[in-house]
């Protein structure tokens, strides 16, 4: 399995020197089985520069996981171009809480006064599925999903493959418990023995007091859970957009020292676009 991140900013796309390392995308993340198969968490802005690989490497055969509805994860859905190629086969996998049919959400987007190029203008050929919270495969890959505890809801999920397994938990607050989503213990276990955990880490303490119950956490926290769930790596996402690469670098480094401090063994990074992962 192969995960590359196109998007890991939060909120909103940013650009400017001080982005430079981490990136200004907001979050899309591709992920390749053994065989091929593409599998796309989010659509994000990121989606755009993902769409034009896959494009020029003529691959057909897509596969989009939506965490939730929330602008910054579908903002790039109509930029995606295999949207508009009539050889294209998508099956597009919902979220909860999305008021409407996955389809009809996604049209939203593409709806007057929002965007010029309508819905029926999409030529690819696509199946929806509706969010239940039910294990899938996608051919070699097995992913269980579980909610989130966030605004509005999110479903996090694990991928596995060949024994190897991520879990990606954007956009959860482990320390405020949301309608719908789960207690700390709760994502400690979905997350035990991951091979690769990206947890959503937006926040500093000094943050977290004006920002309790948005829907994000602290990176100590995402942290704890990583160390608890004895994860092989873990990676900060879901960067906010006012924080410079040298605020990352920050938090990553504070991860280190902890980790050192209780003599613990975990590889800990801050998630960048254009990162590559293999499992």
């Amino acid at each position: 399995m192969i995960i590359r991140c196109w998007g890991a900013r939060g909120s909103i796309p940013v650009s400017g020197r001080e982005y430079l390392r981490y990136g200004g995308d907001t979050t899309c993340v591709e992920v390749r089985s053994k065989n091929g198969d593409i599998i796309i968490i989010d659509a994000g802005s990121g989606i755009r520069r993902l769409g034009q690989r896959l494009i020029a490497e003529r691959n057909q055969e897509i596969t989009l996981i939506l965490t939730h509805a929330h602008w910054d994860h579908v903002m790039g859905f109509p930029f995606f171009k295999p949207l508009y190629f009539k050889t294209t086969r998508m099956n597009i996998y919902g979220c909860p809480n999305t008021r409407k049919s996955t389809k009809d959400m996604l049209a939203g987007i593409m709806a007057p006064p929002h965007f010029p190029v309508h819905v029926d203008d999409v030529r690819a050929q696509i199946d929806f599925h509706e969010f239940t919270n039910t294990r899938f495969s996608v051919n070699s890959v097995t992913i269980d999903r579980i909610l989130l505890s966030h605004p509005n809801q999110g479903v996090g999920y694990r991928l596995t493959e060949e024994g190897k397994s991520f879990v990606f938990l954007t956009d959860n607050e482990l320390t405020y418990r949301h309608k719908g989503g789960h207690d700390y213990n709760t994502y400690l276990e979905f997350s035990r023995n991951a091979d690769l955990l990206v947890h959503d880490a937006e926040y500093t303490e000094t943050d977290y007091r004006k920002t309790k119950a948005w829907g994000h956490s602290v990176y100590k926290d995402a942290l704890r859970l990583a160390l608890e769930a004895n994860a092989r790596r873990f990676g900060l996402f879901h960067h906010n957009q006012d924080r410079p690469d040298r605020g990352i670098d920050r938090m990553v480094q504070a991860c280190h020292r902890i980790i050192a401090g209780q003599n613990r063994v975990l590889e800990c990074f801050a998630v960048r676009q254009d990162m590559e992962i293999s499992l």
